[in-house]
């Protein structure tokens, strides 16, 4: 395979190595950008970020003014990504990173972009709008939102330069944000692609475009909808993708979206931190509210609790609230408000305790949380990655507690096996309190009126009668069948005693039949 080696010199004579692919798509999988020496010496930013310390973001060859702003936001030295990923993108290589979230990537590919705007401003005419130069793709609202709020430190006086187009959020205010003629969309593919169907949007003028976590835009049921937006933007662009993961599946679908690009690899993320402590705990159904709630009371620092499904999610909030502990949950049925609420409660510490549902913990990007708790097994091992995650991340150690019902033993085994890692094993308390499901109804307190509801009930099916409420299941889930909160329907999952088909409790990760319907539009 033939290479070519670019030097970037700057002022401070610091050299920063890249290495620009001119071979073919396949070869260019295995290569990678070179490090900047044989062995960059790290440091740690006072959030415990990995930073390399030889190198400078004033040694980019970007302009003085965008330097004065990186300097006056507090960003000195780059992260490994940032470091790997910036000087060959400045040189306009198309981008391919292996990086998860909280390696800093986003400046990776803001700089570039910014820049290269700043460079070849295009006038305005008066009568027309610009035409949108730069698009951002992500999975979630909270992730565009964080995005844009970077942007906006780095560009903080250009008013209606960057739009956020995303659901949950008023289409008006941003079709109206639109027609002003910003120069960077970030968007989620969703939204993005109604207001394409719609022709509210003209993408024809992007030179520069970013696909960030791929692999989560993936699981969520979000390629057709991608398809159809790189379609609507020009080929002759500059492209960067980052994604956690980079499977056989994932590189079959940027090979289309790529041209000749520079690898970029961070860390394995393939697989948990050794930072992260891992257990599991053996516990009945019944009792896993209890076990949480001894954790918290024995142990410090913030949690993040996953549970399979909406319902779940709410279930367990209220739970721990009438407990006494500081909860607050976010999932896809959750509006925007209450969501952006919820995180900042649980970032800023009024609320210790997260609850949260695979899709909506996307968006979350919370330093220092202490545990998070597998409250349901996940469905794949990489979703217990990415669960996991969230916790041990920028240097800093954490916990992860899975709770495993006898069983799904084999269940947990097999993520060992898969992801090549070693639970620590425990038995929950057998004194733990139960948690009361489904109360037995107690005739003998109960008024005529009551029995005679019952009666009725027990006639007309599933027909509502007032005061009724959703029936639920032992499991806390909505029965086959009904549209109940927790989205979705009992089909042999684990929670049945047996493995069944897989769909068991994916009302938050399945993918949908289309990019406009199901869960994927509801979780962004």
């Amino acid at each position: 395979m033939s290479c070519a080696t670019s030097e970037l010199s700057n002022q401070n004579d610091r050299n920063i190595r890249t290495i620009l692919t001119t071979a073919t798509l396949e070869p260019m999988m295995e290569a990678s950008a070179a490090p900047m020496n044989d062995s960059p010496e790290l440091l740690l930013s006072p959030t415990g970020l990995p930073l390399v310390a030889d190198v400078h973001f004033t040694d980019f060859k970007i302009s003085d003014s965008l330097k004065t702003r990186l300097t006056a936001a507090g960003f000195t030295l780059p992260t490994p990504v940032q470091a790997k990923a910036i000087p060959p993108a400045l040189e306009g290589a198309d981008i391919l990173a292996t990086a998860s979230t909280g390696t800093g990537k986003t400046l990776s590919f803001l700089i570039p972009m910014i820049e290269r705007m700043d460079a070849t401003s295009v006038p305005s005419t008066r009568g027309k709008r610009g035409p949108i130069r730069s698009l951002i793709l992500l999975p979630t609202r909270e992730l565009a939102m964080q995005v844009l709020e970077a942007y906006n430190k780095l560009v903080p006086n250009s008013k209606g330069d960057a739009v956020l187009v995303c659901g949950g959020l008023s289409e008006n205010t941003q079709l109206d944000q639109l027609d002003r003629g910003p120069r960077l969309v970030v968007a989620t593919p969703g939204r993005l692609e109604d207001f394409l169907r719609r022709r509210s949007v003209n993408l024809s003028s992007v030179e520069m475009f970013v696909l960030d976590e791929v692999d989560r835009m993936l699981d969520m049921g979000f390629l057709p909808a991608i398809r159809r937006i790189v379609g609507a933007i020009p080929k002759t662009r500059q492209t960067m993708c980052y994604s956690a993961t980079l499977d056989a599946n994932i590189r079959e679908i940027v090979r289309d979206y790529v041209n000749k690009p520079v690898r970029v690899e961070i860390g394995t993320t393939s697989k948990p931190s050794d930072r992260v402590e891992l257990r599991v705990y053996t516990v009945m159904q019944d009792q896993k509210l209890g076990l949480l709630d001894q954790m918290l009371r024995q142990e410090e620092g913030t949690f993040l609790v996953f549970s399979r499904t909406k319902h779940g999610a709410d279930r367990i909030s209220k739970k721990l609230e009438k407990l006494g502990h500081d909860a607050d949950v976010i999932h896809g049925d959750r509006s925007q408000s209450q969501r952006t609420a919820a995180l900042k409660g649980f970032a800023n510490g009024k609320h210790r305790v997260l609850v949260a549902t695979d899709v909506a913990a996307r968006g979350i990007d919370v330093n220092d949380i202490a545990h998070v708790v597998n409250y349901d097994l996940p469905n794949a091992s990489d979703d217990f990655v990415h669960r996991i995650g969230r916790t041990g991340r920028a240097g800093k150690k954490g916990v992860a507690t899975t709770f495993v019902m006898p069983q799904e033993k084999s269940d947990a085994r097999k993520l060992e096996r898969e992801l090549k890692i070693k639970f620590e094993w425990r038995e929950a308390d057998k004194n733990l309190e139960k948690e009361e499901r489904n109360k037995p109804v107690d005739l003998t307190s109960r008024g005529t009126n009551d029995l005679m509801q019952m009666e009725t009930r027990s006639w007309k099916g599933n027909e509502p009668v007032t005061p009724m409420t959703t029936p639920t299941n032992n499991y806390g889930n909505a029965p086959r069948g009904r549209s109940g909160s927790g989205g979705g329907g009992f089909a042999g999952g684990r929670n049945s005693g047996g493995r069944g088909p897989s769909n068991f409790g994916r009302s938050n990760s399945s993918r949908p039949s289309s990019s406009r319907s199901g869960p994927a539009r509801r979780g962004q």
